[in-house]
């Protein structure tokens, strides 16, 4: 359920490609990376992510990868703590980073490709 949330998000992201770089230069970040749109690298980290989750491969680095992500949103995005919205924005980011550090730590299962091969 996890990954249906990045895969969603980056739906949004190629969908309204102007709204979401809007969005996070809005909020301090750089428009493009190597000359590559920021909100594309996102987009498809987060449908990569996805996918590695759902298929387990390299289960503990994706969640990883994951946790750490959710937590600069709650950091560089949500940090308007002021704001009832914004910090149950950032209590939500958090507990996400939480479910994927319990992934990282338990790993993968055993029907996952990483179980298959004998985890990691």
């Amino acid at each position: 359920m996890a990954a249906a949330v990045f895969v969603f998000d980056a739906y949004l992201i190629v969908k309204e490609p102007d709204s979401a770089a809007a969005f996070i230069t809005q909020i301090g970040l750089p428009g493009h990376v190597a000359g590559v749109p920021l909100v594309m690298v996102l987009a498809l980290c987060q449908l990569v992510g996805a996918i590695m989750l759902v298929f387990g491969f390299w289960t503990r680095f994706a969640a990883l990868c994951f946790a750490a992500f959710c937590v600069a949103t709650a950091v560089l995005v949500h940090h308007n703590f002021g704001s009832t919205s914004e910090t149950i924005q950032a209590g939500k980011d958090m507990a996400i980073a939480g479910g994927f550090l319990f992934l990282f730590g338990s790993g993968p299962g055993r029907w996952s490709i990483d179980g298959r091969r004998g985890g990691l």
